[in-house]
């Protein structure tokens, strides 16, 4: 009876280990985990899609900056000559804009495309990543496993759902990765142009890639590699590369040039605790660990099991203990190409620092991606190395133990359980940073108002105002990025010529402030006379002395301008806000 169980198990054991490590050449193998890696990736973009149609005022909270502008392709009425607008928009890559204006062009709202495009994306994503990871390892299973955890590290983050630029870059990025390892020109340089089009930094790390492929290590020096398709994918795509930085280097911005780290040094938004804090004091988070200038992203070992990646390397040369190394791909060696480039511009970007943007730009997401693909091979050749030992001892009467088999059908069985569940022991799954606008009525009540409305506010809610009542504000904290000088200067002088109107006393500074920036509406938080209203707030702490001077004004008992003036002015008000028409401020002045 034994024997007869023993074979009985040894067949099933056999059987399963084939049916999961079937090499790429199976297609029923390879189309049944690439199935199952398209529908996890559709549930989590599904349980996305459920929280942003949660209620009627839901946005991500970067789309906040990055999508609002776009209705004017809905309607080209709103936001006119509004600096705001007309900054984030020359921001938006060409590619970019081009997708938003299509889709208005056939009846659908940016909005809704900006809750939409995530799932899209995260299929795409997830297709490119299963496509690049069997050519690094062609067993279908590896796709499936480096997919899984990269939907699970995209989704523990809010770069694929804030439908920005960067949520692009995944996608097409693996496909870069993809054609290059396939040696494919045109649809390399295909690619090559829609990452120019939609996230340009990313052209400057590929062009990189692209560089070092003609270029082998040999006898402990480089030399060509003396492949003309290597040569030819190279200068072609540093063509392509090339033409597409053209417009950047020849056209000068209106809101130029880049701050410089000198100035930003004495700038308190740049300090600990400002808007936009770059400078921290501790230089390993500076430097290495989740600060706009690290090498490393908070996020980079999200979900945790992407650490097996670490050990990538290391199993690489245990080729005799792990048979299935041996069918590892030449392709792999794209890893640490990557890894080296985006450390060079990582600190080349520190070097002209801002004028290449963020230096974490060119680390976060590229690190994020390898570290993915070698976790997905690692756990592979693990889980490979797991079950093919258990079987040997099982077929082999000599070496038969069923304790080393149990142990390594329990570890494989608790791999398999932290890839697959992972998300269920995560308090918020998934991770998407959508914010539930909590003022309707006010949102209704500007909508209602011309479109030309420019609002003057110091609360926190006029950072929902473009984008749920679709009416320009004259400043606030969510459009406040001080990384070039030409924008932020105005930004910044119009924060605190807001201050001092705000808590001004004296009619004729408010009467002044209105006429110059044509205010139409005034928007009061209830407690905005109250003096911690302003210490608590460490936006408006950033601009001295004028708020220390509102602070000090408050408290010697002064009455502002806009406060005398709520009792007969406020046309709306609600146990929150105060709204006041500026034509109903300049007359009750005058009077």
């Amino acid at each position: 009876m034994m024997p007869l169980f023993s074979s009985a198990v040894q067949f099933m054991w056999s059987h399963l280990h084939k049916a999961l490590f079937a090499p790429a050449n199976s297609r029923s193998q390879t189309y049944f985990w690439f199935s199952l890696s398209l529908t996890f990736a559709a549930v989590y973009g599904l349980l996305a899609l459920r929280e942003g149609f949660s209620g009627p005022y839901i946005v991500q909270d970067d789309a906040r900056q990055h999508v609002f502008w776009a209705e004017r392709f809905v309607d080209p009425a709103l936001f006119p000559q509004d600096l705001i607008a007309d900054y984030y928009r020359s921001l938006a890559p060409a590619g970019y804009a081009a997708l938003y204006w299509a889709m208005a062009a056939v009846g659908i709202s940016p909005e809704l495309v900006s809750k939409v495009l995530p799932f899209f994306l995260g299929l795409a994503t997830t297709a490119g990543c299963f496509a690049v990871s069997l050519e690094l390892l062609p067993v279908p299973i590896a796709g499936f496993i480096t997919s899984l955890l990269l939907n699970q590290n995209l989704w523990l983050k809010d770069d694929l759902a804030s439908a920005t630029p960067r949520a692009f870059l995944y996608p097409l990025f693996l496909a870069f990765l993809y054609c290059l390892m396939r040696r494919a020109v045109l649809p390399c340089l295909g690619v090559l142009v829609l990452l120019v089009l939609f996230y340009p930094n990313f052209m400057l790390i590929a062009a990189g890639v692209l560089l070092l492929q003609p270029l082998r290590w040999r006898s402990g020096r480089v030399r060509w590699s003396g492949n003309r398709q290597d040569a030819l994918i190279c200068l072609a795509g540093l063509a392509i590369c090339c033409v597409g930085i053209v417009p950047y280097v020849l056209t000068s911005s209106a809101y130029g040039p880049a701050m410089t780290a000198a100035e930003a040094r004495t700038m308190p938004e740049f300090l600990p605790g400002g808007r936009t804090q770059f400078f921290v004091t501790d230089p390993a988070q500076y430097w290495i660990w989740g600060s706009r200038g690290s090498l490393l992203p908070k996020a980079l070992f999200t979900p945790v099991t992407v650490l097996a990646g670490l050990f990538l390397p290391g199993l690489l040369r245990m080729g005799d203990r792990l048979p299935l190394v041996k069918q590892v791909q030449a392709g792999i060696m794209l890893l640490p190409q990557v890894l080296l480039v985006s450390c060079g511009w990582f600190l080349l970007a520190h070097i002209v620092l801002f004028k290449l943007y963020l230096p974490s730009r060119y680390t976060w997401h590229s690190f994020c991606i390898v570290l993915v693909l070698a976790a997905g091979v690692t756990l592979t050749l693990i889980l490979d190395a797991l079950l093919r030992s258990a079987a040997q001892r099982i077929a082999s009467p000599a070496k038969r133990s069923w304790l080393p088999a149990s142990l390594a059908l329990s570890v494989s069985v608790l791999i398999g359980v932290a890839l697959v569940f992972y998300p269920s022991f995560v308090k918020k799954f998934p991770i998407t940073y959508y914010l539930s606008g909590q003022a309707p009525a006010l949102y209704q009540f500007f909508a209602q108002q011309p479109k030309d409305s420019l609002i003057a506010s110091l609360s926190n809610e006029a950072n929902n105002l473009p984008t749920f009542a679709h009416r320009p504000v004259l400043v606030s904290s969510e459009y406040a990025l001080p990384y070039q000088v030409g924008y932020y200067r105005q930004i910044r002088q119009r924060a605190i010529d807001l201050i001092q109107a705000h808590y001004s006393s004296d009619a004729a500074v408010v009467q002044a402030f209105t006429q110059q920036y044509n205010i139409r509406f005034w928007l009061l938080d209830q407690t905005a006379f109250e003096p911690g209203y302003l210490s608590k707030n460490h936006w408006l702490k950033q601009f001295q002395p004028v708020t220390n001077e509102a602070i000090l004004h408050l408290q010697q008992g002064a009455t502002p301008v806009l406060k005398q003036v709520i009792p007969r002015c406020a046309a709306y008000k609600d146990d929150h806000f105060v709204v006041l028409p500026a034509s109903c401020v300049s007359e009750a002045l005058k009077g």
